[in-house]
């Protein structure tokens, strides 16, 4: 549920009407019009336990499970990028699991040095995952080369 207030100055920003607005200004996949997409970041020990239950709130289209924050929850403050200490691998595939479980995507970055870009978008693409992040527009068109896709406009 939301309220009425500020409507037209949301919608001008948006260059709609406000009935246009309140139709689009929503969340997707809760509203399928919807233009918003929510996520959230799992990024630490607390929330690697709950992961089963943040993953079933509803509107929720992503979540991300951090690898640099997670790493300090678990005492490892130079975990950015792989080869992850066991207990972050863990982490991982259970905040994975959850979005599986859940139809929520998993956003993930993935930057092992001993690999090329094309190899680390392949392992993120293979293990399921369909928003990466931290490449810029590089790591896009190697995303859309793999999977065949096309921008749409």
């Amino acid at each position: 549920m939301r309220g009425a207030g500020g409507l037209g100055y949301a919608a001008g920003i948006w260059g709609l009407k406000g009935p246009e607005y309140t139709q689009v200004a929503d969340p997707w996949p809760l509203n399928p019009d919807g233009e918003l997409m929510l996520g959230l970041k799992i990024e630490d020990r607390e929330c690697v336990a709950n992961a089963e239950y943040i993953c079933k709130v509803p509107g929720l289209a992503f979540a991300e499970w951090g690898p640099g924050d997670m790493g300090m929850s678990y005492g490892f403050a130079d975990a950015h990028d792989p080869p992850y200490p066991p207990v972050m691998e863990e982490a991982r595939s259970i905040v994975k699991g959850a979005c599986d479980e859940n139809g929520i995507h998993f956003l993930c970055s993935w930057k092992d040095s001993s690999k090329s870009a094309e190899e680390n978008i392949r392992f993120l693409m293979d293990w399921g995952v369909r928003i990466l992040s931290g490449g810029g527009e590089d790591q896009a068109r190697i995303g859309r080369a793999i999977s065949g896709r096309q921008m749409p406009v």
